[in-house]
């Protein structure tokens, strides 16, 4: 009995030493309370160890000993750097330091209360209480979701872009994503988070310049977002891509430097996978190239100018032709290509006119029901055309569907050239602001932003709505010099077809029918 007693009072004795190792190693270290503090904050949640948040750590640590004076940090979404910055620094830092005072600001006011309450209740959990409860306490005269403090005169108030901060000051301000993505393409929005936010209120916040601190840690979303103007003024970076890229690792001012080698290799392939890397680009390249590589495309390197193109209500009067293209993807669900018909007509002012987006991912059978009830909807008088895939595969697709489109004007387009190619006179339109979506509905209006985004993306990410509007774009053009009554392409005139040719299109053959006996049993 008393050797278990003996075992059972040196194993407490063993775990007592090695939650004051720990309980020292939090206290020295951001990186270990992070990692300690974790199942406090995300309970059920695995911590994911990986470099990159003791290298975001070692840099807040930096800032708090003024070895940096104002840091900005760019790391791509979901790796944890609000639970470094926004929820563990604080309660970090008053455990020697219980003086310091924060202020704490993100794009939404919900946003910056949540991360605030999740920082409060770090602080008041046993977990913290217990190692470092004595010493200090938050105060109960002070002790609301958006500002509290302590009983050593350290506090933590908490603001938003739009929430104000005139008459308070901090020894530390940290910004927390200053930008709401769903806006960031508004030059409004943009200039009032640079200009009416940091530039007229929020940098002149600091106590003092010289033990002072400023921190902003965000991912890019722009080539004008808040991040360039910080740089400019001298904010130090660390900048941590999802893929690495050697050309662009430097050693910050304390030392530290990327400890990735070969380029492309990921950040954290437990958080985002090669697999996910692979989706996210193809959801849209500059959003990727933005947010995950900290390297926004700019503007004026842009193939188009999707700020140019403009959102009507109504089909606008007088249009005589309409051609509807389609760009085919056999492939139902997931995240790949997907089939894609745009609807293009010529208004008498000379703009190009979108009215009538469909996109989706279907199976062989579910885009043939989607061709068929498209072309119902749109009647007719509308020509209809399909890029024709490469060998006898493709022209049995095509002479198939002519069969079921019996009385439509509907024939394949062979394509040729590269995908920039065929697009470059339409983004010529573009960029001369002729280009119109019509969008009557709320669910239009959702199809032509979804639209836009990937033009502006083009020749990145997803491109079958652009390949789309190409191939309307130049039947249209190509046909334009032909009388109306004339649908049938073949017949225009040698400058329409040369037209065509030089942008990569050739219409295929017209379909007789003898050409349609047996179909059926080369594409079953």
């Amino acid at each position: 009995m008393t050797t278990i007693s003996s075992a059972r009072e040196l194993m407490l004795q063993q775990l007592q030493a090695l939650d004051e190792a720990l309980t020292r190693k939090a206290e020295s270290s951001l990186e270990s309370f992070v990692e300690q503090a974790w199942a406090v904050v995300e309970p059920g949640k695995p911590f994911v160890r990986s470099w990159h948040v003791g290298a975001i750590c070692r840099h807040l640590e930096a800032v708090i000993a003024r070895q940096i004076r104002m840091l900005l940090i760019l790391v791509p979404p979901r790796l944890g750097k609000s639970t470094a910055t926004s929820i563990c620094l604080t309660p970090w830092v008053w455990l020697q330091h219980p003086e310091l005072r924060f202020l704490f600001a993100s794009y939404a006011t919900a946003l910056s209360l949540e991360l605030a309450v999740t920082s409060r209740r770090l602080i008041d959990s046993p977990w913290y209480q217990s190692r470092w409860g004595s010493r200090y306490q938050l105060t109960t005269d002070q002790n609301i979701k958006s500002s509290y403090s302590n009983t050593r005169s350290g506090f933590r108030i908490s603001t938003s872009v739009d929430g104000g901060v005139a008459g308070r000051g901090a020894d530390f301000l940290v910004i927390d994503d200053p930008h709401n993505l769903e806006r960031i393409y508004s030059e409004a929005e943009r200039y009032h988070v640079r200009e009416s936010f940091y530039r007229g209120a929020w940098h002149s916040r600091i106590n003092s310049e010289e033990t002072g601190g400023r921190i902003c840690i965000m991912q890019r979303a722009h080539p004008d977002d808040l991040a360039k103007y910080l740089l400019e003024i001298g904010y130090e970076p660390l900048i941590l891509p999802n893929e690495y890229d050697p050309k662009r690792s430097r050693v910050t001012s304390i030392g530290w430097q990327d400890p990735r080698r070969t380029a492309g290799e990921l950040l954290c392939e437990a958080r985002i996978s090669a697999e996910t890397t692979t989706q996210l680009k193809r959801v849209g390249m500059l959003m990727y190239a933005a947010q995950y590589l900290q390297e926004p495309l700019p503007e004026e390197g842009r193939m188009f100018k999707a700020d140019r193109v403009s959102i009507e209500s109504a089909v606008p009067a007088g249009i005589t032709r309409w051609v509807r293209f389609w760009d085919v993807a056999g492939t139902e669900g997931g995240t790949g290509a997907r089939t894609a018909g745009i609807r293009m007509g010529r208004d008498p002012a000379g703009r190009f006119v979108i009215a009538g987006i469909v996109k989706g991912r279907w199976s062989d059978q579910g885009v043939q029901q989607i061709i068929e009830q498209t072309a119902r909807l749109d009647g007719v008088e509308t020509t209809i055309r399909e890029e024709q895939e490469p060998g006898s595969s493709g022209l049995a697709v095509i002479r198939a569907r002519a069969r079921s489109l019996a009385g439509y004007d509907y024939q394949g387009s062979r394509v040729t050239g590269d995908k920039v190619t065929r697009a470059r006179p339409l983004a010529a339109q573009v960029e001369a602001g002729n280009v119109v979506i019509v969008a009557r509905t709320e669910g239009e209006s959702v199809a032509a932003r979804e639209f836009l985004d990937e033009l502006r993306d083009f020749p990145h990410g997803l491109k079958d709505q652009c390949d789309a509007a190409s191939g309307a774009f130049g039947v249209l053009v190509a046909s334009a010099s032909v009388p109306l009554e004339i649908v049938d392409p073949l017949r225009a005139t040698t400058d329409a077809k040369a037209y065509l040719a030089d942008h990569g299109y050739a219409l295929a053959p017209p379909v007789s029918l003898d050409d349609l006996a047996g179909i059926e049993d080369l594409v079953s």
